[in-house]
């Protein structure tokens, strides 16, 4: 189901400048393969133009900065994430399912990716958008109405990506290492989200 080749055609941005018939000699494809290579957490983009053999302001270019080098690889990796088929009534938890154990996979396998995508951030608008409406999706056709479907995304992305921050940034959580398998039947077994018998929020 998740393909470790860069499926997603990234759109190109050119200065004009490229002579007909020659190729580039950067690509953004080529930019975010060199960067999921390298340790996003402190990757400057000085260093990913090192790792790329070309000049600081030839990688300007193509990639104004690292919150747009960022945008970049979140639009790979929700492409790679995310199951080919729809989430259905008679599939939507397994759905789920494969697609948490794909942000597992891939978010982990980048150094930095998850912590970042965890820490507070603005996430780019168009890739991690996809993600969401997929999930809406997904709770949807579970039964909830689109509040309760949307709070189900709150959920389900903030837990997962949170639960993935903290194991890649090593936490020391306790004695024994945290399970994702366990998590994730926790969490699934609990959504989509409903109303609260009673509101339990304590006086003050």
């Amino acid at each position: 189901m998740v393909s470790n080749s860069l499926r997603y055609t990234l759109p190109r941005v050119t200065d004009g400048k490229s002579k007909p018939g020659r190729p580039a000699r950067l690509s953004r494809e080529l930019i975010v393969s060199t960067a999921l290579k390298r340790d996003l957490s402190t990757l400057t983009m000085r260093e990913l133009a090192a790792g790329l053999g070309v000049s600081h302001s030839a990688l300007y270019r193509w990639v104004r900065n690292r919150d747009e080098l960022f945008d970049l690889v979140s639009e790979v990796m929700v492409e790679r994430i995310l199951p080919v088929a729809h989430p259905t009534a008679d599939d939507w938890r397994d759905w789920l399912g494969r697609l948490a154990w794909a942000m597992h996979d891939e978010f982990l396998a980048v150094p930095g990716y998850a912590a970042h995508v965890a820490a507070p951030h603005r996430h780019n608008p168009r890739s991690f958008g996809r993600l969401r409406d997929q999930v809406v999706t997904a709770f949807t056709v579970a039964g909830a109405n689109a509040e309760m479907a949307a709070q189900s995304w709150y959920v389900f992305g903030l837990g997962v990506t949170q639960w993935l921050g903290a194991q890649q940034s090593g936490h020391d959580l306790g004695p024994v290492a945290p399970r994702f398998e366990l998590f994730l039947d926790v969490l699934l077994r609990g959504l989509p989200a409903r109303e609260p018998v009673e509101h339990c929020r304590p006086e003050t």
